[in-house]
């Protein structure tokens, strides 16, 4: 055999970066294992809130009172706490509109309002009721206790009386739609939640600036909303008292819903201006309750078409897929079909991943785009056909990230929307036979764009990463990765595995990076440090070459040699497709190991006739930003 040196060209390759073994910043504890998974002394503290307000549809303003049960699990004591009051956020004076407003985007203030406008507060701390001092800092509230509320189990009682004003938009996550019929209300951070104290950094206080999305304790929830009679309410969880808030045919048609695989209406178009569809009475009052969830969202209008539909679950448990929409959101393809999608939605991923955990699932069409909360999503009135499917999907795809699986949307956006992404590309493929294409916001090869030198990496917060960038970052990107790592690193039962052990150790919890990075290493049995260092903690780019071939004697009857080159620091397993003249085909995989030696690799194929052509990743799995070099053609 005759070895020929090759001159490379220049590479920014480094193995002994990629590949460098220590990648973990610490071992595991008692808290979170080594493992991935959670600690034989994992803790973290609840939160269970009991809320009753009143909707002024005169003055667009919701008052309220909160009664928190805050349960310290913590192996340390506090002596404060501190809560998050988001509705801030649209004070003229907050840090977001110093910040995110002058910056102009999606979440930016049109308008300001005095925000959450705090009455009174009061503490139960062990039998005893006193009015703590407090401070508000911009969307935080920290709140000074008289005691310590002891480690391992103890409870404070906060009572909060406030009230705050509905913005027209609430930077695309919550606000009013002005409709032919009435308006429709999407209200959200709508009262002082409890900030998250962990093991990883104690309070998670980061202010609420827009695009940072939320870390929320979990807990029960019952929360009551008394609103005209003339509206319809839909809410997270479950209506408790239907028979204060419905009408009989309602009813009777809310337990037809619950029996029928086919969308059942509620509340038809044409009875949207029909007195006798809502109760002859000045008032409602709607009482919800959902549990183990971290937050409750609500819509209410007049002009509310409703329709629902049965949820069937792998358990055998059934829930409910409901849709409120105005008049306006009917046209082709539109919210008429929007129960069909949640409905299809939830049983797909239910299936493959984790029971959907809550009783309804509402979609609500209205003035925000696309968000998510637990049991009910917000989202645009205008969308139809493959759009609605797609934030549809989108949001109700966010019930596994984060309301299921609760990661730190403030720091690790891509945890959140880029796993909800990835799971969004399989089932829009499931979804009626692939009505909707094969994938959903990001069609056709992004891999120049996404590899960009302007685009910020994973390992930023939200606010870190340019808006024009955050899809990218937050959501193209890390689905990318999920995609490349099924479909090239493991394969899909190994990597369908691994996911679905991730959710289910972190369900109702709280992972960081390091705790998804050793689920999957230690499930699929793979070591993956250079695959998170390439993907995650930097910018690192993919650029492969075939770079030569030869004849072992110069004979071409002998075999022949191919070198490939990594011009880049990103490194992958690859593909090679090698056609001889004959007619034959070889087709090789090459684990990710080969780069280990170095940015050039030369192997043997067993070829008989001359080597008409090489092509590396021939099924254009890898994001290769070059493909220009990626084969090599015998010259004629």
């Amino acid at each position: 055999m005759i070895l020929i040196a090759a001159h490379a060209q220049e590479s920014k390759y480094d193995q002994h970066e990629t590949f460098n073994p220590i990648f973990y910043p610490q071992s595991g504890n008692d808290y979170r294992a080594g493992s991935g998974e959670p600690g034989s002394k994992y803790w973290q503290n609840r939160a269970d809130y009991k809320i009753n307000c009143t909707l002024d549809t005169a003055a667009h303003r919701v008052s309220s009172d909160v009664e928190i049960s805050y349960t310290n699990n913590s192996p340390e004591n506090l002596n404060f706490l501190w809560l998050q009051v988001d509705q801030n956020i649209y004070r003229s004076d907050s840090r977001a509109s110093a910040t995110t407003t002058e910056a102009g985007g999606r979440w930016a203030n049109a308008k300001f309002t005095q925000g959450d406008v705090i009455k009174s507060i009061s503490i139960d701390e062990g039998g005893k009721t006193y009015a703590p001092k407090y401070i508000i800092t911009d969307t935080r509230m920290q709140i000074w206790l008289n005691e310590d509320l002891k480690a391992s189990g103890a409870v404070a009682k906060i009572k909060i009386s406030y009230q705050f004003d509905v913005p027209e938009y609430g930077t695309d996550r919550m606000g009013r739609l002005n409709t032919k019929n009435g308006w429709v209300y999407e209200v959200a951070q709508w009262f002082p939640r409890m900030c998250v104290y962990d093991d990883v950094q104690g309070w998670n206080t980061l202010p609420y600036l827009g695009a940072g999305e939320f870390y929320l304790e979990y807990g029960d929830i019952e929360y009551s909303i008394t609103a005209p009679a003339d509206l319809i309410v839909a809410g997270s969880g479950e209506l408790q008292n239907p028979q204060d808030c419905l009408t009989s045919d309602e009813i009777s048609r809310w337990n037809q819903a619950k029996n029928s695989d086919k969308t059942v209406m509620i509340r038809s178009d044409k009875e949207v201006t029909d007195k006798n569809s809502r109760p002859s009475k000045a008032s409602c009052t709607w009482k919800f309750k959902i549990q183990n969830a971290r937050d409750v969202a609500w819509a209410a209008s007049k002009a509310f078409v409703w329709d629902a539909a049965r949820i069937n679950l792998p358990s055998g448990k059934k829930c409910i897929a409901a849709s409120v929409y105005p008049v306006e959101s009917i046209k082709k393809n539109g919210w008429q079909r929007s129960t069909e999608m949640v409905k299809g939605s939830i049983e797909y991923n239910s299936n493959k991943w984790f029971e959907f955990p809550y009783p309804v699932a509402t979609n609500v069409a209205g003035i925000v785009g696309g968000m998510e909360y637990p049991g009910i999503v917000f989202c645009g009135y205008n969308s139809s056909g493959s759009g609605l499917w797609e934030v549809a999907d989108h949001e109700f795809g966010h019930t596994w990230f984060p309301m299921i699986v609760g990661s730190n949307e403030r720091k690790y956006a891509w945890m959140d929307e880029g796993f909800n992404t990835f799971i969004n590309g399989l089932s829009t493929k499931y979804f009626n036979n692939g009505e909707f294409g094969e994938s959903s916001f990001f069609p056709g090869d992004n891999t120049k764009f996404v590899f960009d030198d302007q685009v910020d990496g994973l390992m930023n917060v939200p606010e870190v990463i340019q808006q024009n960038n955050l899809g990218t970052a937050a959501y193209l990107k890390p689905s990318m990765m999920l995609d490349a790592l099924r479909n090239v690193v493991l394969d899909s039962v190994r990597f369908d595995a691994s996911f679905r052990e991730y959710i289910r150790r972190w369900a109702f919890k709280h992972p960081t990076p390091w705790d998804f990075f050793h689920t999957m290493e230690n499930v699929s049995g793979e070591d993956l440090g250079w695959f998170w260092r390439g993907w995650v903690l930097n910018t690192w780019k993919l650029d492969m070459a075939v770079k030569d071939v030869i004849y072992i004697d110069n004979k071409t009857a002998n075999g022949s040699e191919i070198t490939i080159q990594n011009l880049e620091k990103m490194v992958m397993p690859v593909t090679v497709l090698v056609k001889e003249a004959n007619g034959k085909e070889h087709k090789i995989n090459l684990p990710v190991e080969v780069w280990q030696r170095g940015a050039i690799w030369t192997f043997a194929v067993p070829t008989t006739s001359e080597v008409k052509e090489v092509i590396l990743d021939p099924d254009k799995k890898l994001p290769d930003i070059n493909r220009t070099n990626n084969s090599w053609k015998k010259a004629f």
